[in-house]
């Protein structure tokens, strides 16, 4: 399985982040607005099985090589309303299909419930895009990050109801849109 521009997302991704985002609240036709810096710092091995852990996840067989992350955040909205959080990140290719890795994500905090979740990814090798969805108690996030150049992603989220199982996504409840632009290398 060739993971070479895969890990090259992520090495990009390592650093200092600014992030500018419009949420637009379908439920309540509310938009607003936030800044978010951000901070993507690699995960030592044994953080990497703590991840595995604390989602009760079999650790692969070669661990060293996985992409782990940790992500700490400032956001301010608008309004004045402030959240910060620190969470750590692994993701586990497990297949390719076409031009498309496959795997999970797993995470020690989740962004909506705060505990540990394991998601599913797709990273498309010719668009450099990792399109993770996440399925939380009320809502599945679908959470687009376009890696345009080393210092520049696009970000899209569409946050939908979550539906009966075995029933298609289609009750969107929110759309996100971001800017995000690297101001330095770790």
């Amino acid at each position: 399985m060739d993971t070479a521009k895969f890990q090259h997302f992520f090495d990009c991704c390592v650093g200092d982040w600014v992030a500018e985002r419009t949420y637009h609240y379908l439920t309540h036709q509310e938009v607003e607005r936030s800044r978010t810096e951000f901070t993507v710092d690699p995960l030592t091995l044994p953080l990497k099985l703590k991840v595995l852990k604390d989602n009760q996840y079999p650790a692969p067989a070669q661990l060293d090589p996985l992409p782990g992350y940790q992500l700490s955040f400032s956001t301010l909205s608008e309004k004045g309303e402030a959240v910060s959080q620190t969470l750590r990140m692994l993701f586990v290719p497990q297949k390719t299909e076409d031009s498309l890795l496959k795997g999970a994500y797993l995470r020690d905090r989740a962004y909506e419930e705060a505990r540990p979740i394991v998601s599913q990814f797709q990273f498309n090798n010719s668009s450099q895009e990792l399109l993770m969805t996440t399925f939380y108690s009320r809502v599945v996030s679908v959470d687009s990050i376009v890696l345009i150049d080393p210092g520049l992603r696009i970000r899209n989220i569409l946050n939908y109801r979550r539906p009966p199982e075995g029933k298609p996504l289609q009750d969107v409840v929110l759309v996100g849109f971001g800017v995000e632009q690297k101001t330095s290398s770790s």
